[in-house]
């Protein structure tokens, strides 16, 4: 017996809404390794006036119901500093992007994606770059490998069968980002200490912790460099001021001074790296859910945080230092600083570093100096419309 037929229709109102962010948790609860985000963070993200990449974006929600039963969602949404960027950098004018993906079955998920399509054909976009869930320094990119744990904070768990159900739909792989782990608790290869210990005779050189007390100087230090060092990446968008202010207001609670380092050279500062405690390890407990005790635990495990996993979410070099020597070597300084203080101060045995783009050379060649692999593998695909 055929299945009724799917339609697909904007999200109107707070209901539909309710139910596009509900979706993922049904759909996706009998999955032990997916993490339940936290659902006041979800509308926050989704919700104009609170997330401010709606400042810069165009969005749309779509649910897909089949008799009666809501059966997926997807987002589609054009970025307009992505449309101001070079062609040649993944994205330019005419690129949209469609994310926030859930469906229950192929038929679901074409049908979900068509309507994407066509919505962004509607807006004048000529290619689709996707799955992009909303922004490029949210959850980029499609899970395809490490189905088999649980992510970090702030990274994609996908149903296994999506891929193929994408891939049918015309999409080809654009590019491939990376996550690496490994065993915090060793030591790094020989050479490596031998660089750091380098390093830590240069009177130029000085690797620092943050200062919280000085938020807004250190994030405004970190954004700058951020900029300017993914600014040639594949897929970059700006980071803005007001973005930045948001991100840092809601990683507030996850920043350690001792996790986190900036680099100087005579003062300047060139290069920093931030790392988070894993703060999935207490949501996946409590189920994605604050209330009623929730939030107790999530407190409690704030205030002194034992996570088996740090991640590194991100790091930059300014460009006049990349593919230079004193580029890897503050890399392996900051590293290492902070592999030592996560041991020590927090218990932590395992580190998670990325995601990195697989073409990423300079990035590449760090992870696998320090012996790590990749344990997570997302695709980001494109097509034209």
């Amino acid at each position: 017996m055929s299945q009724s037929k799917v339609s697909v229709a904007p999200v109107a109102g707070k209901g539909d809404l309710n139910e596009f962010i509900d979706l993922a948790y049904r759909l996706n609860k009998d999955d032990p390794n997916w993490v339940p985000p936290l659902r006041s963070e979800v509308v926050e993200v989704l919700t104009p006036g609170k997330n401010p990449f709606h400042d810069h974006a165009r969005v749309q929600y779509f649910l897909a119901r089949r008799d009666g039963q809501t059966v997926g969602r997807i987002s589609a949404h054009i970025d307009e500093l992505a449309l101001a960027q070079p062609p040649e950098q993944g994205m330019g004018p005419g690129t949209g992007n469609w994310g926030l993906f859930e469906a229950t079955d192929e038929d679901v998920a074409r049908a979900l994606i068509a309507a994407a399509e066509e919505w962004l054909r509607g807006q004048g976009m000529t290619k689709v770059v996707a799955p992009i869930s909303l922004s490029m320094w949210e959850e980029p990119g499609l899970l395809v490998k490490g189905h088999d744990h649980p992510p970090t904070v702030m990274m994609g768990h996908d149903n296994p069968a999506y891929q193929a159900w994408i891939e049918n739909c015309g999409y080809q792989p654009a590019k491939r980002l990376w996550t690496y782990e490994l065993d915090v608790t060793q030591e790094f290869p020989p050479l490596i200490q031998r660089i750091v210990a380098s390093g830590e005779k240069n009177p130029k050189v000085r690797v620092r912790q943050v200062d919280k007390k000085e938020f807004e100087r250190e994030a405004a230090i970190v954004i700058d460099i951020l900029n300017d060092a993914w600014s040639e990446n594949w897929g970059f968008v700006p980071f803005t001021e007001k973005e930045a202010k948001y991100a840092g207001k809601k990683m507030v609670p996850l920043i350690r001074e001792d996790l986190n380092m900036i680099a100087e050279i005579d003062g300047e500062p060139v290069a920093f790296m931030l790392t988070w405690p894993d703060a999935n390890e207490p949501i996946r407990e409590i189920g994605g859910k604050l209330f009623p005790f929730g939030w107790l635990k999530m407190l409690l495990w704030l205030r002194k945080p034992k996570p088996r996993t740090m991640r590194v979410p991100l790091m930059g070099v300014k460009k006049k230092l990349q593919n230079s020597r004193m580029a890897s070597q503050l890399a392996f300084m900051m590293i290492e600083y902070i592999r030592r203080n996560a041991v020590t101060h927090y218990g932590a045995s395992r580190g998670e570093i990325g995601w990195i783009l697989e073409d990423n050379k300079g990035m590449v060649a760090i992870a696998d100096a320090i012996e790590s692999h990749v344990n997570r593998e997302y695709v980001i695909y494109g097509k034209p419309l």
